[in-house]
């Protein structure tokens, strides 16, 4: 039973989605329209990506990149800065969740022995904002991007151009908040480093071929069966773990959702009332949406309701931003550091790091959603 409970506290949004799913069942009966619901080329591409990035952080490729980085950097601001700047450039490529989970153990290896708590703490946060402001860049850059970029088929030029504006200023944020919480010229000694061995560049070229070879596949390129079955045998030839590093209940969450909005597709009364209204406010209802449901189901479930696209990546990738759970990658940090404080004698309480995370969240979403009044009035 407790294993139960807490699988359900880690993944809330699978069983919530699993539940309405079933719910909706109930409404309209299944029968073979259900087969059209489910996006497989979506589902496709996500594990198609899984696979390989999780095949290249198991051999070090990111390991052995930050290590070489590390070897110009000196200071704890200087630290900082960098993991925040590699977190938001990584994250456009290889998803926020993917660049947290590779990176934030990294940022705490380094900088925890100097029991700078606070710094850490903010270190932690600005990385956090960092890559999921920077996976709003580029189709990939997050799950609820690569949806919106298929559901709606926005041209990759036009998609990141939407998106460029917010990128930019959400880079220069990164920098102030850095120089600004990260106070002091605590110099580090080149130390902290995982070791990184037997890195083979056979594999990593490899490994790039075939992210290369599924980015094709997102800009239409090539059929989404192609680099799947390529890459699902490449794996199975060259790392089976790969298969373990995968999120399946991602995966399974979407195949949920696809249920819901297919669905509710079919429910007119739903469909009329919600339409009106996030047709008429679709950049703040997907805001607001993604503060409670977080930002992939909110893309998800308000795609039904409205043909504003563009509107609907603007929204929910900003609203990314704010609670603890408006991007579920913000919970992989969370979780780093709720294991670091229960190791340290001084506390470094959670209540601290929540209210620390809100408040520089919030102000972040505010000035990114006055330069979208700015652009669009």
């Amino acid at each position: 039973m407790q294993k139960l409970i807490n699988s359900i506290k880690n993944n809330a949004i699978l069983y919530i989605s699993g539940l309405l799913a079933f719910i909706s069942c109930f409404f309209v009966k299944p029968d073979k329209q259900y087969l059209d619901y489910i996006n497989v080329r979506v589902l496709a591409i996500l594990f198609g990506l899984m696979l390989i990035v999780g095949a290249m952080g198991h051999i070090g490729t990111f390991d052995a990149l930050t290590n070489k980085l590390l070897t110009r950097v000196k200071s704890y601001r200087g630290i900082s800065l960098l993991m925040s700047l590699l977190a938001f450039f990584l994250s456009m490529f290889l998803t926020n969740d993917v660049s947290l989970v590779t990176l934030v153990p990294f940022a705490i290896m380094v900088l925890a022995p100097f029991c700078e708590n606070r710094k850490l703490m903010h270190t932690l946060i600005i990385m956090t904002v960092a890559a999921n402001l920077g996976s709003m860049l580029t189709p990939i850059g997050n799950p609820q991007n690569l949806y919106l970029y298929d559901t709606y088929k926005v041209p990759v030029k036009d998609f990141i151009l939407l998106m460029l504006p917010y990128s930019a200023l959400s880079l220069a944020l990164i920098v102030v908040l850095t120089f600004t919480l990260i106070k002091g010229s605590t110099e580090l000694p080149v130390n902290g480093r995982r070791e990184v061995k037997g890195l083979s560049a056979v594999k990593v070229i490899i490994y790039f071929a075939l992210f290369i070879l599924n980015i094709l596949t997102v800009i239409g390129v090539v059929h989404f069966l192609i680099p799947l079955i390529v890459t699902v045998t490449a794996m199975f030839i060259m790392d089976r773990k790969a298969f373990l590093k995968a999120d399946y209940n991602l995966l399974l969450t979407f195949v949920f959702f696809f249920i819901l909005i297919g669905n509710i597709g079919r429910i007119d009364a739903i469909t009329n009332s919600l339409s009106g209204l996030v047709s008429g406010y679709p950049v703040p209802a997907a805001i607001l949406s993604s503060q409670i449901i977080s930002n992939v189901p909110a893309a998800m479930l308000l795609s039904a309701f409205t043909q504003d696209g563009k509107s609907l990546i603007i929204g929910t990738n900003l609203g990314g931003l704010g609670t603890l759970i408006a991007s579920m990658a913000s919970l992989i940090t969370y979780r780093f550091h709720s294991a670091l404080t229960k190791t340290q004698k001084d506390g470094g309480k959670q209540g601290n790091y929540l209210l620390h995370f809100t408040v520089i969240n919030v102000i972040m979403l505010a000035v990114l959603f006055a330069l979208y009044l700015i652009l669009n009035h």
